[in-house]
C-alpha cells in the first residue's frame, strides 16, 4: 500500500514538474501573449457589440418597451442577462475554434523540431504523466484567459432584473473549460504525429470543425445512426452546459475526449520510444 502511495506521489509530482515548465514557457513567449491579447481583443468587442450595440439586446429589449407602450400593451420581461449569457458563451466557443489549435499546435511538434522528443520518450517520466503534465498546463493558460472577461460579465450583469442565477455562468464558464480541454487534448495528439507546427494546426482545425458541426449531420442523417453521432457532438454538448443544464452525458463525452486526447498521446510517444530501440 505504502508503495503504491509513493509511486502516485511520484508521478503526482512529475505531472506538476512538466505543468510549471509548460506554463513557465507559455508566459515567457511573445506567441502566447499575442494570442492572448487578440483573444482579449475580439471578446472586448463582441461583448460590447451583443450587449450594448445598436443592435444589441439592451438596445432590442428598450425598443420593444417603447412598442408596447405606444400600443398600449404590456410586454414580457426580456432576461436580458441570460440570453446575453448563451449568445456570448456561444460567441467565446468559435472564437476557441480558431485560439485552441493554435496553443495546442506547439505541445509535442516543437519537442520533434527540436529534437527532444525522444528525450522525453527516453526519460523515466512516463509518457502519460509527460502528457497529463502538457494538458494541464495549457488548459490553465487558456483558464487564465477566460478568467477575466468572466469577471467583467459578473460585472456587468450584477445589475440585470430579473437578477441571473451565478452558477448559470460558473456552469456556463466550466463548460468553455471542458470544451476547451477536449480540443487541446485531441491538438496534442495531433501535434505529436508532426514536427510541423502549421500542419498540427490544421489538422486539429479541421477535426475540431468536424466534430463542431457534426450535429448537422446527424440531423439531416436521422434515424438511430443520426442519433448515435449526434452524440459526438462538442457544440450539442457545450450548449447543455452553457444553458445551465447538468447533463451527465455531456460531462462523459468531454471527459471521454480529453482521456482519448491523452491515451493517443501516450500511444503515439511510445511508439516512438519502440522506434528509437
Amino acid at each position: 500500500m505504502s508503495n503504491a502511495m509513493q509511486q502516485v506521489r511520484v508521478v503526482v509530482a512529475n505531472i506538476v514538474a512538466i505543468c510549471r515548465r509548460e506554463l513557465q514557457s507559455y508566459f515567457v513567449s511573445p506567441m502566447a501573449y499575442l494570442i492572448a491579447g487578440t483573444f482579449w481583443l475580439l471578446a472586448g468587442f463582441f461583448f460590447v457589440a451583443v450587449l450594448l450595440g445598436p443592435s444589441g439586446l439592451i438596445q432590442q429589449a428598450a425598443q420593444a418597451d417603447l412598442q408596447g407602450q405606444q400600443m398600449g400593451i404590456t410586454v414580457p420581461p426580456v432576461d436580458v442577462a441570460y440570453q446575453f449569457l448563451q449568445i456570448y458563451l456561444g460567441v467565446l466557443g468559435s472564437l476557441a475554434l480558431f485560439i485552441l489549435p493554435i496553443l495546442s499546435m506547439g505541445l509535442y511538434a516543437e519537442e520533434r523540431k527540436r529534437r527532444t522528443l525522444e528525450l522525453l520518450a527516453t526519460s523515466p517520466v512516463t509518457n502519460w504523466a509527460v502528457a497529463m503534465g502538457k494538458l494541464l498546463a495549457v488548459v490553465i493558460f487558456f483558464a487564465t484567459l477566460v478568467f477575466p472577461l468572466m469577471v467583467y460579465q459578473a460585472i456587468a450583469l450584477s445589475g440585470s432584473s430579473p437578477p441571473m442565477n451565478p452558477m448559470i455562468m460558473i456552469l456556463g464558464h466550466l463548460g468553455l473549460i471542458l470544451l476547451a480541454a477536449a480540443i487541446l487534448s485531441l491538438g496534442m495528439f495531433i501535434s505529436s504525429l508532426t514536427d510541423s507546427t502549421i500542419l498540427a494546426a490544421i489538422f486539429t482545425f479541421a477535426l475540431v470543425l468536424f466534430l463542431w458541426v457534426i450535429d448537422l449531420v446527424a440531423k439531416s442523417a436521422g434515424g438511430w445512426f443520426g442519433d448515435a453521432i449526434a452524440q459526438l457532438s462538442l457544440l450539442k454538448h457545450y450548449n447543455n452546459l452553457v444553458q445551465g443544464i447538468v447533463d451527465s452525458s455531456s460531462l462523459i463525452v468531454f471527459a471521454s475526449f480529453i482521456f482519448l486526447g491523452i491515451f493517443l498521446t501516450a500511444q503515439s510517444i511510445d511508439a516512438l520510444r519502440f522506434q528509437r530501440s
